[in-house]
């Protein structure tokens, strides 16, 4: 599913270049369960950035799905991005102002589906994560593993193939980061694959496979 090969990665800060990523050889297969893990500057941000294309590569290839990903513009990335990836950040990325039904749907906004098919979607994701009765409900009015679970449904309503997590157990607390985990791991088991990145050892332990940087190289996989 995913394949990247000697990845490299700088960025130019008061006039001299620093080099994030080191030659990333990475391969992840369809339907597994990853995390990825490294202390801060260890480059897993970036890494993350790069495989949702939120960012470009310098060296190196990227394919994902049998696809080349490199210099996308703005808009060819924004395509790949509702075909291949659903995303789950460690602060919700909710607008307070729209319902949790219209939280969800909001991809296919964009997309340009109908209202009256965006909400019927959007229902049978709230009701898959366990959070129908809460449709019309503000994100005020919601806890945080609730709001995740909306997050959730949100990255798994246009059906994506990959699950990027980035922390999304980062702002809950011990007991709904398990419901939040097991979560991820059910969608795991329908077939999706999900790559977090976490500093919790209790989180990257339930996945099938630690991947660990340190300095912008892969130290273990």
């Amino acid at each position: 599913m995913i394949q990247l090969e000697n990845i490299t990665k700088s960025y130019e800060a008061g006039g001299n270049s620093m080099q994030v990523l080191k030659g990333i050889d990475l391969n992840i297969k369809s339907g597994e369960l990853v995390s990825i893990m490294g202390s801060s500057g260890s480059g897993k941000s970036t890494l993350l950035n790069i495989l949702g294309m939120l960012d470009n590569y310098d060296g190196g290839s990227y394919t994902l799905d049998g696809k080349l990903i490199k210099d996308l513009s703005e808009k060819k990335a924004a395509i790949y991005r509702s075909q291949f990836l659903g995303f789950v950040f460690q602060s919700f990325n909710l607008i307070n102002f729209k319902t949790a039904w219209e939280n969800v749907s909001l991809p296919l906004y964009y997309q340009k589906v109908p209202r009256s098919k965006r909400k019927e979607l959007a229902l049978q994701r709230l009701e898959e994560v366990g959070l129908l009765d809460w449709a019309e409900h503000l994100p005020s009015e919601m806890s945080g593993g609730q709001k995740q679970r909306v997050a959730i449904a949100r990255a798994l309503i246009a059906d994506p193939k990959v699950i990027l997590a980035d922390e999304p157990t980062g702002a809950l607390d011990s007991v709904t980061s398990m419901e939040v985990l097991d979560l991820l791991k059910k969608v795991n088991a329908s077939g999706k694959t999900v790559i977090i990145v976490t500093h919790e050892n209790e989180i990257a332990a339930e996945t099938e496979r630690i991947i660990r940087l340190k300095d912008g190289r892969i130290i273990s996989v």
